[in-house]
């Protein structure tokens, strides 16, 4: 089973979704989310993590949190192990109750927090469980609101204070954003999603692959790794070839020379590397075919199984190609 991709660092934001094993409900009852947030208050403790929107539905929940420390792995396991210990046992049951591994969304809050927000808050309207996000009990929206007594671990602050200074005018620009737009019409935020877990404008998606992504080996059982990682350009693979293999970029550029290890290599190398097809790889090596290409990766992977010395060399260069 893929394991999905994690980025922890400290003052990440994320949005994490969780959801019942085969579309199960995970609350049964009043009681049961009652002990979800009894658990979720000890991880805001336990963890120091810091909670600004909430959703509890009958078959998942929603959360918008931040993470002082690096430490979003830990304290949702540590949640989600406790409260299913008391669901099973609740219920004297056994088996997973979860649907696998909880999904979590890197955000950049100053873009995505407020949109994030309203439409977590408007998901009980969108399923027809509440006429209004300010009749359903099971979120952070009546406490944001002030029409209920908000829990000491909720932060607040921070999302009102997008709406403005005073708080009886932050809570009524915060009521309008939320309750002042068609549900129907309601644009998903998550379309923007990269990678299936990065939330955010080019500049943050960038930084995040050259802060976090850039130097992480490949790994098969991550397939959101190898989708996220910056591309190294055509022109930075030929560079560090060229330079450790002490030839020129017209020797692997130029076509029809036979044993041109700098060339059959960086092909290989690019083919790996570059995310580009083999149709434009071989337009950038002089215009051969991308069958050729595929040909010339094959033949040179033959070549490093059966040669140690060169395959030192290449992954002496792949290294340094991952770092660029």
């Amino acid at each position: 089973m893929a394991r999905p991709l994690r980025i922890e660092y400290p003052g990440a934001f994320y949005h994490v979704i969780n959801r019942g094993n085969a579309g199960g409900h995970i609350f049964k009852n009043k009681r049961d989310k009652e002990k979800f947030l009894e658990y979720l208050e000890k991880a805001v403790d336990r963890f120091s993590i810091v909670i600004h929107t909430y959703c509890l539905m009958d078959s998942h929940y929603h959360l918008l949190m931040e993470t002082p420390e690096p430490n979003l792995s830990v304290a949702l396991q540590w949640m989600n192990v406790s409260y299913a210990v008391y669901f099973n046992r609740k219920r004297r049951r056994s088996g997973h109750l979860f649907q696998g591994r909880f999904k979590a969304i890197l955000i950049d809050a100053d873009e995505y927090l407020k949109q994030l927000s309203r439409y977590i808050h408007l998901n009980p309207v969108r399923a027809k469980m509440a006429e209004t996000p300010a009749d359903y009990s099971w979120s952070s929206y009546r406490s944001i609101i002030g029409k209920e007594k908000k829990a000491k671990w909720l932060e607040t602050k921070w999302l009102l204070s997008q709406f403005g200074r005073r708080q009886k005018e932050a809570i009524r620009g915060y009521k309008d954003y939320v309750e002042g737009v068609e549900t129907d019409a309601l644009e998903d935020p998550h379309k923007d999603v990269v990678g299936g877990m990065i939330l955010g404008d080019t500049g943050f998606v960038n930084w995040v692959k050259d802060e976090f992504l850039s130097v992480r080996e490949d790994d098969e059982e991550i397939p959101q790794l190898k989708e996220l990682k910056p591309k190294p350009s055509l022109e930075a693979i030929v560079g560090v070839v060229c330079d450790e293999m002490r030839c020129n970029k017209e020797e692997i550029l130029k076509k029809g020379r036979n044993k041109n290890i700098g060339r059959e290599m960086t092909i290989f190398l690019a083919r790996d590397f570059s995310g580009m097809s083999c149709k434009a790889l071989g337009q950038y090596f002089g215009g051969i075919t991308g069958p050729a290409i595929t040909l010339s990766y094959n033949h040179f992977t033959g070549k490093l199984e059966k040669d140690k010395r060169l395959k030192r060399k290449t992954n002496k260069i792949k290294k340094r190609i991952l770092i660029i």
